[in-house]
């Protein structure tokens, strides 16, 4: 038994122990590639049931119902690892090695807050931010970066950025610039007194820390530490708002 295209459909998958296979190779069985999605799901679902397929193959959900697919956002990606929806032409024909734009990933994304580490760029003209929460022990744990700021959120924010005093918690501390690169960024340490509101999706690795940057909402004057969530707790919303984003 062993499959040959990973494909995702209906549901999008963050982790690797919820792989789904949709044109694959059982006992024989072969999806071509020139067919159209509509008909390589009919076969699919006719080898699942004809073979009574159980774990660890999995028959990924899929609809045409707009209400449903909204549903399954906002419920179905409260389970770690589930990050949102892909959406497909029933029409269109799978091209191996292709990146194909007809495909469109809707990540559901939160709204919570997280408290600024250090930034990129210059106090006076941040570039990103490197953003922490607290753990249990008290210490300020990296879980993020930004995405570029915009011009007017760096001017905003520039006014209210400190430079680090001695004993800052990532002194000494280096950070990627990407989920699973070794390239570094060169930060700048600050204050870490400020809260920022930001938007997240639900890709998070070890308890807390974010797989891919995430945005930048407002600067959060009335907030304090304490109303950040804590390092480990996953992503919690705290604001308690979540929004769809296309990837």
């Amino acid at each position: 038994m062993k499959g040959c295209l990973q494909w995702r459909c209906g549901l999008l998958f963050g982790h690797h122990r919820y792989v789904l296979w949709h044109s694959c190779v059982i006992a024989g069985f072969v999806t071509p590639c020139g067919v159209r999605h509509s008909e390589r799901r009919r076969r699919l679902e006719v080898l699942f049931a004809a073979r009574a397929l159980t774990a660890p193959w999995a028959l990924c959900p899929m609809t045409t119902d707009p209400d449903k697919a909204g549903e399954w956002l906002e419920d179905w990606t409260d389970v770690t690892g589930v990050e949102g929806l892909v959406v497909k032409a029933m029409n269109q024909r799978y091209r191996p090695r292709v990146r194909d734009r007809a495909w469109t990933k809707i990540r559901r994304r939160d709204t919570t807050e997280a408290i600024i580490g250090a930034i990129t760029g210059i106090l006076t003209r941040p570039q990103l931010l490197i953003l922490g929460r607290h753990d249990p022990t008290g210490r300020l744990r990296p879980i993020a970066r930004t995405v570029p700021l915009r011009p007017d959120a760096a001017r905003q924010l520039a006014e209210h950025l400190t430079p680090a005093g001695s004993g800052h918690p990532w002194s000494g501390a280096k950070f990627s610039s990407a989920w699973g690169t070794r390239d570094v960024l060169d930060t700048t340490l600050v204050q870490p007194d400020l809260v920022v509101e930001i938007s997240a999706d639900t890709s998070v690795d070890r308890g807390g820390v974010y797989r891919h940057p995430i945005r930048y909402v407002r600067l959060r004057l009335d907030a304090s530490m304490e109303d950040v969530p804590r390092f480990g707790g996953g992503p919690a919303t705290a604001a308690g708002s979540s929004v769809a984003g296309r990837a």
